[in-house]
C-alpha cells in the first residue's frame, strides 16, 4: 500500500521544512510551489515525492512558447486531414485525432499521480492565469467531443520556477509556497553521502570546503550548484585525486566553475 506522507528517500535528502510543505500541500490538496538556487533539487523533488509515495510521475516541461491549452489536450487536424486525403477509416471520429497533453493525463489516470510543472516562469505572464480553473476545479472541455475531463483523483501538484518572472498573486494565492535554502554543511554532508556512501571521510571535507569558498567568492557570476559538487566528488574519487592537493591544485575544477571569467576569479582567490 502507498504511503500517505512524503519522507526523505534513499536518494533524495530533504530538509524538515522541505517535508513539511510538501505534506501540507498534500493534505491541503492544493499546488506546491517551489522556488530556489538552481541545482537546488527542484526538479527532483517531484521524482523522490512520488518514489516515497508509489505513485507515478507526469512531467511537464514548460518552455517560452508554452501555452497552457498544451497540458490540457490538441487536436491534430494536419493528421485527420492527411488520413481523410489517403481514404483512412475513421476518420469521422474526432476523438481518435485528440491527444491529452501532461494535465490531461495526470487529470485522466485511473489512479492519484505527481504531476510536475518545471519552470512555470518560463511561460509568458498570462500562462499561469489561464491554469487557474484547471487547477482549481480538476477538470477540463474539449470542445471537439463535447467531452469534459474530469480528475478520477486529484493529482499531486509540484510547480517549480527559477524566479525569471513574478509569478501573479491570483496564481500565488492558490499555492503553498517553499523556497529551498541552500544546503548547509550539515546538509550537505547527508546529500553528498546518499549519492556516495563509501566517499573518503577527508576528500568529502576538503571538497566540501573548496565549494563553500567559492560559493562566498564575491565576484563569481555563477556560483556552483549541490549537483555541481556532487559530479565534483564523483570526478575527484573516479580521478584517484589525493584529498590534500585540492585547494593547491584544483584538479578538474571545470565541472563546478563552467565560466571563463570565474575560472579566472577561482585560481586568483582559493590556495
Amino acid at each position: 500500500m502507498a504511503n500517505t506522507s512524503f519522507n526523505s528517500t534513499n536518494d533524495y535528502v530533504a530538509s524538515e521544512e522541505l517535508l513539511a510543505s510538501v505534506n501540507v500541500a498534500i493534505a491541503l490538496k492544493k499546488p506546491l510551489l517551489i522556488k530556489g538556487e538552481p541545482g537546488t533539487g527542484k526538479t527532483m523533488l517531484a521524482q523522490a515525492v512520488a518514489n516515497s509515495l508509489g505513485k507515478k510521475l507526469f512531467i511537464w516541461n514548460i518552455k517560452s512558447t508554452t501555452k497552457a491549452q498544451d497540458g490540457l489536450y490538441m487536436y491534430d487536424t494536419i493528421q485527420r486531414l492527411y488520413d481523410g486525403q489517403f481514404g483512412e477509416e475513421g476518420v469521422n471520429d474526432i476523438s481518435r485525432y485528440i491527444k491529452l497533453g501532461k494535465l490531461g493525463e495526470a487529470f485522466d489516470s485511473e489512479e492519484q499521480v505527481v504531476l510536475l510543472i518545471d519552470e512555470i516562469d518560463k511561460a509568458d505572464l498570462e500562462f499561469p492565469n489561464d491554469l487557474l480553473w484547471e487547477l482549481d476545479q480538476m477538470e477540463f472541455y474539449i470542445h471537439e467531443t463535447k467531452r469534459t475531463v474530469k480528475a478520477k483523483h486529484r493529482p499531486i501538484v509540484i510547480i517549480t520556477s527559477n524566479a525569471e518572472k513574478e509569478l501573479p498573486d491570483a496564481f500565488l494565492r492558490r499555492c503553498i509556497f517553499h523556497y529551498i535554502d541552500f544546503p548547509n554543511e550539515e546538509l550537505m554532508e547527508e546529500i553528498i553521502k546518499t549519492h556516495y556512501p563509501n566517499v573518503e571521510e577527508n576528500l568529502m571535507k576538503n571538497a566540501m570546503s573548496v565549494f563553500y569558498d567559492i560559493r562566498t567568492i564575491r565576484d563569481i557570476r555563477k556560483k556552483p550548484s549541490t549537483s555541481e559538487l556532487i559530479d565534483w566528488i564523483n570526478a575527484l574519487q573516479i580521478g584517484g585525486i589525493s584529498a590534500d592537493t585540492l585547494r593547491e591544485k584544483l584538479p578538474f575544477i571545470g565541472v563546478m566553475v563552467k565560466k571563463d571569467e570565474d575560472l579566472t576569479v577561482v585560481k586568483q582567490e582559493i590556495h
